[in-house]
């Protein structure tokens, strides 16, 4: 693993330090085609970054920070630090993408996959920058993907546009991702591994108390599985009231937010799914290790064991020519939680 994330390493260590030089003020996109990124800057001061390398085998945005400048996303596998739970490498910044897509995988596709199973995986290419337009008050950049099978066949065209904004604590992202397919039809089927999702720090993890496996000061994963739980403190909560993972995992909402202390910043983290998105309200697949997801085409595979014949099974199809359009928000909020009533009237807002 070390070997084909060593170049991604010393690209994230870059993207920390990218900034200097940018006292602009507003929100500055920054393109860096050589280091394959395009940084976000608000009054000069990282916020995150579009990135596509070519080992992560999607467009991520990396490493993601709030106001005050605190991250929140994992460090590993791109710049790991101490303490943090190596598991699932294919979880980097946040993403967008879908564990069934004409039966191919998107989600789990990481170069570690053995020769003889890539033809079961995706891949989704970044194609172009399409536009940047900066702004006072907020930035929008637009790009083109193109979503292929293990031969470079492409199913789904994708023009994505996001929009990066927020003032004082709050920032937001909101992602309009637009699929189109190509020269076959291209079927969704049910699946858990979906769809919108941020890999988040260990702060915002729940505590366990069981014992794993952890990286030690030197970034090394350690022979010994222990308990450790210092630090985490995650606390999920969704638009309908109930909380924690056992609580979120699974059920419908119009969003779910992740709070947590870290670095004696109170920050609060949430998706806000669009009522015009497929299978609106998404369902959640949050989870206590870090994985904040919200997946709109995973009814019957997030029901709880042995309700999966109560939820009707989700597939869409789309036809050559035919697209969908799916709308998502981010919420960044530091120094202070934030609120039931902040967050319904974002998803309010969001909605018209």
């Amino acid at each position: 693993m070390k070997s084909f994330f060593k170049v991604l390493v010393l690209n994230a260590v870059i993207s920390g330090t990218a900034v200097c030089g940018y006292a602009q003020k507003g929100v500055q996109l920054v393109r860096n085609d050589a280091q394959r990124k395009v940084d976000v800057l608000f009054n000069g001061k990282l916020f995150t970054s579009y990135f596509y390398p070519v080992d992560v085998y999607k467009p991520v945005l990396y490493p993601i920070y709030t106001s005050g400048g605190t991250e929140i996303t994992r460090g590993f596998p791109l710049n790991p630090r101490p303490f943090e739970n190596p598991d699932h490498p294919h979880h980097i910044g946040s993403w967008l993408n879908f564990g069934d897509v004409n039966g191919l995988d998107f989600w789990n596709n990481t170069p570690s996959v053995p020769a003889d199973k890539k033809k079961n995986f995706g891949t989704i290419l970044h194609r172009s920058i399409v536009s940047m337009k900066n702004g006072s008050k907020q930035a929008v950049l637009k790009v083109t993907c193109d979503w292929v099978d293990h031969t470079g066949k492409v199913l789904l065209k994708e023009e994505t546009t996001y929009i990066f904004g927020g003032k004082g604590d709050w920032r937001t992202i909101e992602r309009i991702t637009k699929l189109t397919a190509q020269q076959e039809t291209v079927t969704f089927t049910d699946n858990k591994e979906g769809m919108i999702a941020i890999r988040m720090d260990r702060a915002f993890e729940e505590p366990t108390g069981r014992p794993a496996n952890y990286l030690d000061a030197q970034g090394k994963l350690t022979k010994e599985r222990t308990i450790n739980d210092e630090g985490k403190n995650g606390h999920y909560r969704n638009s309908e009231g109930q909380e924690k993972e056992s609580g979120v995992w699974g059920k419908p909402a119009k969003w779910v937010s992740l709070s947590a202390k870290k670095d004696a910043e109170n920050i609060t983290v949430a998706i806000i799914d669009h009522k015009k998105n497929w299978g609106h309200p998404a369902h959640s697949h949050a989870r206590g290790y870090g994985l904040f997801s919200t997946n709109n085409m995973g009814n019957r595979s997030l029901a709880a064991r042995g309700e999966e014949d109560k939820r009707p099974l989700f597939v869409e199809k789309l036809n050559p020519g035919q697209s969908t359009t799916m709308k998502h928000l981010i919420v960044i909020k530091t120094n202070g939680f934030a609120t039931d009533a902040e967050l319904n009237k974002m998803f309010a807002d969001f909605n018209k």
